[in-house]
C-alpha cells in the first residue's frame, strides 16, 4: 500500500514562497523553517497576527490607579494602556498627533498628563488634547486626541487589539472564562514581582514549548508539584514510566473536585484554540503533593491567601490564550506570561507574580520562596527554546511529527496556520494520497 502525503521530505530553500508554505503546511508536523527564521514571516506575524487579534498586555494590577501606564512595543509599534481620572482602562497608540513623536518611552509608570518631549503637546490620560501651544487661529484640539486602540477588560486582565475591526468573539469568549477566573479577583490584587526575560527564539517556540509536557522532564523543580500527565488524552497514549504518576493524579483529582464542588469553582477542560478567532483554552487541575501553590513541597507561599475562599487547596486555574498568553492560579498567587515579539530570533517573556492586595512581603510571603520555581523553570524554558532555533536554523533542520501529548502545539499550530491563511487569503490545496489519486 503507497503511504499517504506527509510534505516534503527536504528543508525548502531561502527562496521559498510564503504563500506556498502557509498553503501546504502539513498537519501534525512541526514547520518548514522559514516560519521560525525568515525576516519575511516575522513581518507577516507582526502585520497579520499580532496587529489583528486580542493580545494580552497587561493586568489591572499594574494600572490600579489614574495616571498608572504601562507601554506595550513590538516592531514599530507601541501602545499605552492607562487608567484615567474616571477610573477607565484606555489604550492609544504611543504617537504624538502634531509631528509622530514617541510620547512615552519607559514601560511603566505614573504621571497626570501625557506630555510629549518633542513640541510639548499634552494628553489627558483619556487621550484627550489639552495643550498645544503656537498654534494658528482657528485649532481645534478636540480634532487631535490621541489615535484609540481597542482595549477590554476582563476579570482583571487587560487585552487590545491594534485592527480597525478586531475579532468579534471577544464577548463570547469572556462569557466562558469570566466564571473560572472571577472567583481569584484579579481586578484587585496587586503586583508581587514583574520579570522580563528575552528568549533567544521565535516567539512561536516560546508558545510551542509553553503547549506540551513532553519536556518536562527538564524542568525537575516543577515536577514536585506539576503532573507530568497534563496533555495526554486517554490513558492507552500514557507511557508506562508515567504510570504511577498517573494513579497519583487520578486520586488527586477526584478529592480536588470534591472541594472545587463545594466552593461553588468551575473546573472542566473547555478547549477552543483553533476553532474560533480568539482561540482559548481553560480548565481547573490537581497539583502534586500538598496541592496548593507551585512551591517545592507544594504548600501555598502566601500566607494571605488570594481570594476570600477559606481553602488553601485548590490546585491550579490554568489559561492558555491565542496568540500569546497563558497564566495559573493558585489559592495564594497569580502567575501571567506574555509573549511579544523582537525579533525573529529573539522574543520577550513577560512573568508577573499577583497576590492579595494586602498581603506583605516578609510578613505574609518571602519573595523569592513566592517565585523561585518559576524564575528557574522559565530559565530553563529560555535555554530549551534557544536550542530549538539554533537546531532550526541549520540546513539540516525538516519538520518533524508531534507526539499524541503535543496536541495543543499541533492546536496553536493550525490556528496560527490558519489565521494567516485567512487574512491573506491564501487557498488550501486539495490533498488526497497516491492510493486514491
Amino acid at each position: 500500500m503507497t503511504a499517504p502525503f506527509v510534505g516534503p521530505t527536504t528543508a525548502p530553500g531561502p527562496a521559498s514562497d510564503a504563500d506556498t508554505l502557509i498553503s501546504e503546511r502539513v498537519p501534525d508536523q512541526s514547520l518548514p523553517a522559514p516560519f521560525y527564521v525568515s525576516q519575511e514571516f516575522f513581518d507577516l506575524d507582526l502585520d497579520e497576527i499580532f496587529s489583528k487579534s486580542w493580545l494580552f498586555v497587561a493586568t489591572e494590577a499594574e494600572i490600579s490607579e489614574p495616571g498608572d501606564y504601562v507601554t506595550i512595543t513590538f516592531g514599530s509599534r507601541s501602545v499605552i494602556v492607562a487608567r484615567d481620572d474616571l477610573g477607565r482602562v484606555r489604550a492609544h497608540h504611543n504617537v504624538c498627533r502634531h509631528r509622530g513623536a514617541r510620547l512615552l518611552t519607559e514601560p511603566n509608570g505614573s504621571t497626570g498628563t501625557i506630555v510629549c518631549s518633542y513640541h510639548s503637546w499634552t494628553y489627558g490620560m483619556d487621550g484627550r488634547l489639552e495643550f498645544a501651544d503656537a498654534q494658528a487661529p482657528g485649532f481645534d484640539k478636540s480634532c487631535y486626541s490621541l489615535r484609540s486602540v481597542h482595549v477590554r477588560t476582563i476579570a482583571g486582565l487587560v487585552f487590545i487589539c491594534l485592527a480597525d475591526e478586531p475579532p468579534n468573539d471577544i464577548d463570547e469568549v469572556a462569557g466562558i472564562i469570566e466564571p473560572y477566573l472571577a472567583p481569584h479577583r484579579l481586578a484587585e490584587a496587586k503586583v508581587a514581582k514583574q520579570t522580563d526575560l528575552v528568549e533567544n527564539g521565535n516567539w512561536k517556540l516560546a508558545m510551542e514549548n509553553n503547549r506540551e509536557c513532553y519536556h518536562c522532564g527538564g524542568h525537575p523543580e516543577l515536577l514536585n508539584v506539576f503532573f507530568p500527565t497534563w496533555g495526554y488524552s486517554s490513558t492507552d497514549a500514557i507511557p508506562s514510566r508515567l504510570a504511577p504518576v498517573f494513579d497519583r493524579y487520578r486520586r488527586a483529582t477526584a478529592a480536588q473536585i470534591e472541594i472545587w464542588d463545594r466552593r461553588g469553582l468551575p473546573y472542566p477542560r473547555i478547549e477552543q484554540l483553533d476553532t474560533r478567532p480568539t482561540g482559548f483554552h481553560i480548565e481547573r487541575e490537581a497539583l502534586d503533593l500538598a496541592g496548593e501553590s507551585f512551591t517545592l513541597d507544594g504548600t501555598a507561599a502566601c500566607g494571605r491567601l488570594l481570594t476570600d475562599i477559606p481553602e488553601a487547596q485548590l490546585g491550579r486555574l490554568s489559561m492558555h490564550l491565542q496568540p500569546n498568553m497563558w497564566l495559573h492560579v493558585t489559592s495564594d498567587h497569580a502567575l501571567l506570561f506574555s509573549v511579544i515579539p523582537v525579533a525573529a530570533d529573539k522574543t520577550l517573556v513577560r512573568t508577573t507574580w499577583l497576590v492579595h492586595r494586602d498581603a506583605e512581603e516578609g510578613v505574609d510571603y518571602d519573595l523569592d520562596h513566592l517565585t523561585g520555581m518559576w524564575e528557574t523553570t522559565n530559565q530553563q524554558d529560555a535555554d530549551l527554546v534557544a536550542l530549538a532555533h539554533q537546531g532550526i536554523s541549520s540546513p539540516a533542520y525538516v519538520p518533524g511529527p508531534y507526539g499524541p501529548s503535543e496536541f495543543q502545539v499541533e492546536a496553536f499550530i493550525n490556528w496560527y496556520v490558519t489565521t494567516l491563511r485567512d487574512r491573506l487569503g491564501v487557498t488550501t490545496p486539495h490533498v488526497t494520497d497516491a492510493a486514491s489519486a
